[in-house]
C-alpha cells in the first residue's frame, strides 16, 4: 500500500511539444530530467507523430514506464501516411484552432483516472511555446504552466521584436523589389541585445510581401500569449546568450536558460527511460561504424534537419562542391530532402566520392557530432543542431532555411565566432572553397578554437549542482511547478 499512496503524491507534469521532431527531442529530455526528479510524466504526442515513432524505434518503444507514460491527441490535419514532417503553416494553423478540446479532454480522462488508478491528478503543464493554448486548460484546472521555447534566445528575441518591427514599418515588404534593393540588408538598431541585426537575419516570416501572411499573425499570436504562462524555459546557457537573456527578461515572466539539455539528460541513470528516443525516423548505425577508422577531425558531417527542403539543382550543386573539396563527408540526405533524391545523385558523383564519402538518411546526430573524426558541420542552423555542434567543438557552415535559423547562422558568425554562411543560392564553387577553408583553412582553425571553447562553457554550465542550467532547472521545479495551486 506504501508505494500507492508515494505515487498518489507524485507532482504530475503533462509535457506537450509542438508536432515536429526539432520540438519533440528537447521536450522528452527535459521530461526524462523531470521524471527523475521525482514526476510522473504523461507525454503528449499528436497521432501521426506518434504512428511515426512507432514505426522508425519499434511497436513497444512507447510502452514507458508506469510513472512515465505517452498519450496522443489529433493535430486536426487530414490522416496522412507520409513518413515527413508535416506543412508547417497548416501545421500551426490546426494545431492553434483544434487541439484544445482534446487536450482538455485528456486532462479531464487523467484526473478522473486518478481516482482509480495509481496515477496521480495533474499538477502542472509543460508545453511548447508555440503551444500556447494549452494555457486556457492550465488556467481552468488551476495549475501552472511553463512554455517551453524550443528555439535559441536570439531567435525567440527576434519573435518577441515582430510587432516592433513592423510598426516601424520595415514589414511587410511593399513589393518584390524589396528583397533585393537593400532594405532586408539595413542593419536595424531597436532590438536590445541585438546590435546590428539585419532583417534578414531575423526569423524568416516578416520577409514577404503578404500582408496578411498566417505565420505573422500566429507568432503574433503565440508571443503575446508567452506573457501569460508561469514561466518561459530555454534550452541553452547563460554564459552563451546573456545579452540577449537580459533583452528578454525585459520583455517576460522568469526566464530560465536550462541547457544544452542534452547534457544534462545525461543525469538521468534510469535504464528504462535511457532506451526511449525520440526519432522520427529510423537512425543507421552504419554511420558511426564508418566513422570509426577515420582520422581525428578529418570528416565533414552534412546535414539540413528535418524539415528543410531544396530543389534538384541545389542538392546537385552541394554534392559536387563537396566532391570537389577533396575531403572526406557523412552525408545525411533525408528520403524527403528533394522528391526521388536517389535519381538525381548522378552516378558520376558516386563514383568520385565513393572512397570518401558515405551518404545515409539519417542518424544518432548527437553522437556524430561527439565523434571524434568530426571536423566540421554543414548545417540548415536549426538550434538543437547549432547547440549540438557548439557543445562538441565542432564549427560549422550554415545554409539556414527558414523561421530562426537565419538568426542563429547570424549569432554564430558575428557573435560565437564559430560559422559561416552558404549563399541560398547554392553554387559548387562556394560550397567546395567553404569546405575547405573550414577543414583545412585559417578560418576553419580559428572557428574550431573558439567552439572549443564554448564547448568548455556549456560543460561548466550543465554540472551538476553547481551549473547555472542545473540551478535553473531545480529553480523552475521549486519555483514554479511545484507552487501551490492558483
Amino acid at each position: 500500500m506504501g508505494s500507492i499512496s508515494t505515487e498518489l503524491k507524485k507532482p504530475h507534469a503533462v509535457c506537450i511539444p509542438y508536432p515536429a521532431q526539432g520540438h519533440i527531442n528537447p521536450m522528452l529530455k527535459l521530461a526524462k530530467i523531470l521524471h527523475h526528479k521525482g514526476f510522473h510524466i504523461t507525454f503528449v504526442n499528436t497521432e501521426f507523430n506518434h504512428r511515426r515513432l512507432l514505426k522508425s524505434r519499434g511497436p513497444h518503444s512507447l510502452d514507458g514506464l508506469s510513472s512515465f507514460r505517452f498519450e496522443t491527441i489529433p493535430d486536426g490535419l487530414p490522416t496522412c501516411d507520409a513518413d515527413a514532417t508535416q506543412d508547417i503553416p497548416s501545421l500551426c494553423k490546426s494545431t492553434t484552432e483544434t487541439c484544445l478540446g482534446p487536450f482538455r479532454d485528456l486532462l479531464a480522462k487523467l484526473n478522473e483516472t486518478s481516482n482509480t488508478s495509481n496515477e496521480p491528478p495533474v499538477t502542472c503543464i509543460v508545453s511548447d511555446g508555440v503551444m500556447s493554448f494549452t494555457l486556457a486548460a492550465a488556467q481552468e484546472i488551476g495549475v501552472p504552466e511553463v512554455l517551453f521555447w524550443t528555439t535559441s534566445a536570439c531567435g525567440f528575441l527576434g519573435y518577441m521584436h515582430y510587432s516592433t518591427v513592423i510598426e516601424k514599418g520595415y514589414a511587410p515588404l511593399k513589393d518584390e523589389s524589396y528583397f533585393t534593393n537593400g532594405h532586408v540588408e539595413k542593419p536595424l538598431d531597436f532590438i536590445p541585445g541585438m546590435k546590428d541585426v539585419r532583417l534578414r537575419d531575423l526569423p524568416s516570416f516578416l520577409r514577404t510581401t503578404n500582408p496578411d501572411e498566417y505565420m505573422i499573425k500566429f507568432v503574433l499570436k503565440e508571443t503575446e500569449r508567452a506573457r501569460n504562462a508561469s514561466a518561459i524555459i530555454l534550452n541553452t546557457f547563460e554564459t552563451l546568450e546573456s545579452e540577449v537573456l537580459e533583452s528578454l527578461r525585459t520583455l517576460l515572466p522568469p526566464v530560465y536558460p536550462i541547457g544544452p539539455l542534452h547534457l544534462l539528460v545525461k543525469y538521468v541513470d534510469d535504464e528504462n527511460l535511457k532506451g526511449l528516443g525520440s526519432s522520427l525516423w529510423k537512425e543507421e548505425p552504419e554511420c558511426l561504424q564508418w566513422l570509426e577508422n577515420k582520422a581525428p577531425n578529418s570528416v565533414v558531417y552534412v546535414n539540413y534537419g528535418s524539415i528543410t527542403v531544396m530543389t534538384p539543382n541545389q542538392l546537385l550543386e552541394f554534392a559536387w562542391g563537396l566532391a570537389n573539396s577533396q575531403q572526406e563527408f557523412l552525408w545525411i540526405i533525408r528520403p524527403d530532402i528533394v522528391s526521388g533524391y536517389e535519381s538525381i545523385l548522378p552516378p558520376e558523383f558516386m563514383e568520385e566520392t565513393k572512397n570518401r564519402g558515405m551518404l545515409a538518411s539519417w542518424c544518432s546526430q548527437e553522437e556524430v557530432l561527439d565523434h571524434p573524426a568530426i571536423g566540421g558541420f554543414l548545417t540548415h542552423s536549426g538550434w538543437n543542431s547549432t547547440l549540438e555542434s557548439t557543445t562538441s567543438g565542432v564549427p560549422m557552415l550554415c545554409w539556414p532555411f527558414f523561421a530562426e535559423q537565419q538568426t542563429n547562422c547570424w549569432f554564430s558568425e558575428t557573435k560565437w565566432g564559430i560559422g559561416m554562411e552558404i549563399d541560398n543560392n547554392v553554387k559548387r564553387d562556394e560550397v567546395e572553397s567553404l569546405v575547405r577553408e573550414l577543414m583545412v583553412g585559417e578560418k576553419g582553425k580559428e572557428m574550431k578554437k573558439k567552439a572549443m571553447e564554448w564547448k568548455k562553457l556549456a560543460e561548466i554550465s550543465a554540472e551538476k549542482s553547481t551549473g547555472s542550467s542545473y540551478v535553473n532547472i531545480d529553480k523552475v521545479v521549486n519555483d514554479v511547478l511545484l507552487a501551490s495551486k492558483h
